[in-house]
């Protein structure tokens, strides 16, 4: 069964420098302009993934595979197309993103709890499993900007895996950190696989990819150039590199 489904999906955004004002807008609608050729992240893109699958996401920067995991997070939509995706999803994408640097460790495990789609009373019961897998304890009632990113990484990690998820997405942010940690996430995402939950993983690490996923896909300009075995679409990725 599809836990996530696109269907000729594309995603958009204006070119950078187009004038974002409301009254250009209106200005435009109201006259019957177009507005230049938008910026295609995505296009014309169609896959599913199975309940747990997981699949590896390669292609150079600007492929679009921030962009297609935003959108299976819910952090945008597609302009064109249509998607689905059942379940709860945890997104480990911008480095922290869900916490205020200005808060605590512990308030910002509340809030990005919360963003996650648990209650108070979960997050309490889960707090003290979430503090001692990151390790961060000694200053987690210290504010956010003062900790260091492979600290963040720790906070964000740990809240997002034990939030319980059916879909895990990680977006390269386990480059950042000690390689200890980083061991210590690898094993926590291996745990997630064997229960049977869903992973999207993007990585420039083929070899993290064919180790995480049996299935991937390939991006290139916001195109899906080939999915399939993981083997198969990284060699066929890599041949393309090869040949540039």
């Amino acid at each position: 069964m599809a836990i996530i489904e696109l269907n000729h999906v594309s995603k958009t955004f204006p070119h950078a420098g187009e004038a974002q004002l409301l009254r250009v807008h209106l200005r435009e609608r109201l006259l019957g302009r177009k507005r230049s050729n938008p910026f295609y992240a995505l296009k014309d893109v169609s896959f599913q993934v199975q309940a747990g699958e997981s699949l590896g996401i390669v292609g150079s920067n600007g492929a679009g595979k921030s962009t297609l995991l935003s959108l299976v997070s819910g952090l945008c939509h597609p302009n064109e197309g249509t998607m689905s995706v059942g379940g709860k999803v945890a997104p480990l994408l911008e480095l922290g993103s869900g916490f205020h640097r200005d808060l605590t460790g512990r308030e910002n495990v509340f809030l990005n709890a919360s963003m996650l789609g648990i209650s108070r009373k979960q997050a309490h019961e889960r707090f003290e499993q979430m503090v001692d897998f990151s390790e961060v304890r000694d200053f987690i009632e210290e504010p956010l900007r003062t900790y260091s990113n492979g600290m963040i990484l720790r906070l964000a990690f740990s809240v997002a895996i034990h939030t319980d998820p059916d879909i895990l997405l990680v977006d390269e942010v386990l480059a950042v950190g000690d390689q200890a940690f980083q061991d210590k996430c690898f094993a926590r995402i291996q745990e997630f696989q064997q229960s049977g939950k869903t992973l999207l993983f993007v990585s420039h690490s083929t070899t993290l990819v064919k180790q995480f996923c049996r299935n991937g896909i390939w991006l290139d300009h916001g195109k899906l150039m080939s999915a399939g075995p993981a083997d198969q679409v990284i060699q066929a990725y890599e041949d393309f590199r090869s040949e540039g």
